[in-house]
């Protein structure tokens, strides 16, 4: 018998168009076959399941299920690929384990850990992965910058602390740009990190459980026309994605080993995305996405790709995992 798949997609967060995109995606090419698939999108006031005809209908929130043709449907699995809260920060995982629902992600406690950036760092730091330099400070808290340039030093990059696609995210080059800075990025959130610049070659680095394994699906160097890769080279096509990366063999094996360590430390699963920036010839952690862009044009998929694996051999594998790994 089929199973019933929801994929998730929407969000309460700046990124909800961007997980549309995504979802739509893992939708057009997830096997019809093999299951049955409805989209379902998250909107603060409203979860529906969205039909092929423009049908919207609501969602059971007790249970998690639908009303289709006076048939009650339940999902054996979630795909989930909301970018932001409620599917990146634990919400939604959270919610879907105490209905003993799989889904495709990592669990409430590593997301909510990796969509903190501070956290994140903390943890990443006991196990010596090198990081920039970096200043935290919050909403209420006064603001000094002779600390903060002393700390960092100048160009340093301004973070809101939970966000993601480069919401948030500012780079300062004098001391008179902080506090602008700082303004606009708490009001993404009201935690914020302030990291130094570092200078070299940025990349992006795939990984997914195939068959069982993490496995590095390949590495993506990353060539923005703006000063840093933020959401317009992201996403308006003001950067150059390469795959694979113009890198020594050396540092590619240095890099895959770093990645998986970093996956294995943050106790991962499902999907990630870990970006660095090479420093001094050393790669350097910048940010792990867990639930990453999933557009053909996004770059996991197109590491997936590169490596030999098509987006319907890649998505299958990661509902097979889930339903293998978390039942």
């Amino acid at each position: 018998m089929k199973k019933n798949i929801a994929i998730a997609m929407g969000g309460y967060a700046e990124e909800h168009s961007i997980s549309i995109k995504s979802g739509n995606i893992v939708y057009k090419h997830l096997s019809k076959e093999t299951y049955n698939t409805y989209r379902i999108v998250f909107k603060k006031d409203n979860w529906f399941c969205w039909l092929d005809n423009d049908t919207k209908i609501p969602v059971n929130r007790s249970d998690f299920s639908i009303e289709l043709n006076t048939k009650k449907i339940y999902f054996d699995a979630v795909f989930n690929t909301i970018h932001g809260t409620p599917g990146e920060d634990g919400l939604l995982q959270a919610y879907l384990q105490l209905l003993n629902i799989p889904q495709t992600s990592c669990d409430f406690y590593t997301s909510a850990i990796t969509f903190n950036k501070r956290d994140c760092i903390s943890v990443l730091k006991a196990y010596n992965i090198p990081t920039a330099t970096n200043y935290l400070i919050n909403s209420d808290d006064i603001i000094n910058e002779d600390a903060i340039i002393t700390t960092v030093g100048l160009p340093c990059f301004v973070k809101a602390n939970r966000s993601g696609s480069s919401f948030g995210v500012i780079k300062a080059h004098t001391k008179e740009a902080l506090k602008p800075a700082l303004k606009e990025a708490f009001a993404v959130d009201e935690g914020v990190i302030i990291e130094s610049f570092l200078s070299g070659t940025e990349i992006s680095v795939g990984v997914a459980n195939l068959n069982g394994i993490p496995t590095v699906l390949g590495i993506t160097e990353i060539v923005t026309e703006n000063d840093f890769f933020d959401y317009e080279a992201k996403y308006l096509g003001k950067s150059e994605e390469i795959t694979p990366a113009r890198i020594t063999s050396e540092q590619e094996d240095e890099v895959n080993k770093l990645t998986l360590k970093i996956y294995k430390a943050l106790q991962m699963k499902g999907f990630a995305r870990t970006d660095f920036i090479f420093d001094n010839g050393k790669p350097h952690f910048l940010e792990i996405n867990t639930n990453p862009g999933l557009s053909e044009a996004s770059i996991l998929p197109q590491q997936a790709v590169v490596k030999g694996l098509s987006l319907a051999e890649l998505f299958s594998n990661e509902i097979e995992e889930c339903l293998t790994l978390r039942t």
